[in-house]
């Protein structure tokens, strides 16, 4: 079948990019339903006839798709993750943090992990996928930076791609040349897109005359990344800045903090803490800590390095960087504390908390709740779809997040000039 170079009704794709096709019904227009098969899920006889069904109906109905209450079955329940816990297809994310505060090089080493399949500070890796970033600003810095982890790494042939065009999402017809592009990375890479990440939230806008403050430019910029997640299934990062008051969270228009799934913010000094401010349905709190490392190419005609800052491979406790001051614990409190930290990152049921507590020696059910109530009230810990996790680390507490980029060799040049 040829495709059309791009059709008037989207709903003629589904939501990984293929082309289903036209329905027609008369004179009408084409209205085929689109199918969303994540491409890492095995689907039962059962969920393809649903689909069948739905794609039949497509046929008749002249409104709008729809989608009973028992054919929602036909949809796993479990995200479709990229990176879990933080990456997932078909969601927006954003990424916002002053002026320097290594934003781009975090989604930089993202797009690496994203590409060959890495896990990302201790986040697991759900499948190697296609990425495409538009570096609409400091292009040469991006390429850089992923040049340096290639050489870090020893990658070859991971599926990224770079685009140093000034895009245009304000527009109603805008998102049809992103998904081109989308699908001409895949066409290119051999790999489908998975990943897109837009650098900077503040030069998208911009790119036609528009206004980060406004609501409705950034409205307009929304719905056009709904329409291309709708068509091809990708994450799309954007990565944005702070106002001048950190505090308040994304610069513009507050139109941001609504539009995406997953909101993150990069703080502090040396120590970068990142931190989940806003997100529709997962635990707010801390993320994890890194440190910026210069990784050098080599000397210029001069004599000078060449240089770039990148996301150093060295594992950072996410305490380290802010210095809190510790509350103080009880010694029940700071054993059934500690009892949760080393369950790691998965968290224990307050059942399987009870027990091991109740083995240490603090018998009663209700002295349990009591502590677990203590131990939240101090903001150590959450709770969050019946499982209970630290919201922080100890020193030789809690497990440090693993899996990190741990082939990463070079060493720091700490008198070499580079770039944030």
């Amino acid at each position: 079948m040829i495709e059309p170079e791009f059709p008037e009704d989207l709903s003629a794709y589904d939501s990984g990019g293929k082309y289903l096709g036209e329905v027609k019904l008369g004179n009408a227009s084409p209205v085929a339903e689109p199918i969303f098969v994540p491409p890492n899920v095995r689907h039962e006889n059962n969920v393809l006839d649903i689909k069948t069904i739905q794609r039949d109906r497509a046929a008749t109905l002249r409104g709008y798709p729809l989608v009973t209450f028992d054919e929602m079955e036909a949809d796993p329940p479990a995200k479709n993750w990229l990176i879990k816990g933080i990456l997932a297809r078909g969601e927006t994310s954003a990424w916002i943090a002053p002026p320097g505060a290594m934003k781009s090089a975090l989604l930089a080493e993202a797009a690496i992990c994203v590409g060959a399949g890495l896990d990302w500070h201790g986040y697991r890796n759900k499948g190697v996928a296609g990425v495409l970033y538009f570096a609409i600003e400091r292009s040469d810095l991006v390429k850089r930076r992923l040049r340096a982890h290639r050489a870090r790494l020893g990658l070859a042939g991971t599926p990224i791609c770079v685009s140093s065009a000034t895009i245009d999402l304000t527009h109603p017809d805008a998102f049809k040349k992103v998904i081109d592009t989308i699908r001409d990375a895949k066409t290119i890479l051999g790999d489908e897109i998975g990943f897109v990440i837009i650098d900077t939230f503040a030069k998208l806008i911009a790119a036609a005359g528009g206004d980060e403050n406004s609501a409705k430019d950034q409205g307009a910029v929304f719905a056009n990344v709904q329409k291309v997640k709708n068509a091809t299934g990708v994450h799309v990062a954007l990565i944005g800045h702070t106002g001048k008051d950190e505090s308040r969270g994304a610069r513009g228009s507050n139109a941001l903090l609504g539009d995406v799934d997953v909101m993150v913010t990069i703080s502090g000094d040396e120590i970068k803490s990142v931190t989940v401010t806003k997100a529709n349905d997962a635990p707010e709190g801390p993320l994890f800590s890194f440190k910026s490392d210069v990784h050098q190419f080599g000397t210029d005609e001069d004599g000078d390095p060449i240089t770039v800052n990148v996301v150093s491979s060295e594992e950072v406790s996410s305490q380290v960087g802010t210095k809190p001051t510790e509350p103080k614990l009880s010694t029940n409190q700071r054993v059934m504390y500690r009892l949760l930290s080393d369950a790691g990152p998965a968290g224990l049921t307050v059942e399987a908390w009870n027990e091991l507590a109740k083995e240490t020696g603090i018998a009663t059910k209700q002295r349990h709740y009591e502590i677990r109530m203590a131990l939240k009230d101090k903001g150590l810990v959450r709770e969050y779809a019946g499982m209970w996790r630290t919201n922080r680390s100890e020193s030789g507490g809690e497990a440090q997040r693993t899996g990190r980029l741990s082939d990463f060799g070079a060493a720091r040049d700490g008198g070499a000039s580079h770039d944030l």
